[in-house]
């Protein structure tokens, strides 16, 4: 399986303009900027779309992970946190909150952590990747 996403930019880093799309439409042509990069502006931004692919993809193996251990999530939350700073992504953050009945909290936080070691986002990022896991 392959997927893609395509940029273009126009002008300089600071005052330029970007857009990206991604091969489902679910992007198109969706605007950057150094403002919605740095600052408060509208628009998406790498760091944004990376903590997005990392919930996402985080929050499908727990649920793997649980559906694995004979039992089913009722809900899954997870928020993700990029940090950016001096140029490095420098860590990713996880807060996961999770129903899953029949389920203690020992067990949870073994499998939430299966799920972080093993879900192909975290496995492709080369940073600090840290998780709250809370069963409710």
């Amino acid at each position: 399986m392959k997927r893609f996403a395509s940029a273009n930019w126009q002008g300089t880093g600071k005052e330029g303009k970007g857009t990206v799309s991604s091969q489902s439409t679910v992007l198109n042509n969706t605007q950057y900027s150094f403002s919605s990069r740095f600052e408060d502006g509208i628009g998406t931004n790498p760091e944004e779309l990376i903590a997005a692919a990392h919930a996402g993809c985080f929050t499908m193996k727990l649920s793997f992970v649980i559906t694995g251990a004979g039992l089913t999530p009722g809900n899954i939350d997870t928020k993700c946190t990029i940090t950016l700073d001096n140029g490095a992504i420098t860590s990713s953050h996880l807060e996961v909150k999770a129903s899953v009945p029949g389920l203690d909290a020992a067990k949870f936080a073994e499998m939430a952590a299966d799920a972080k070691a093993n879900c192909p986002i975290s496995k492709l990022l080369n940073t600090d990747i840290t998780m709250d896991a809370v069963l409710v």
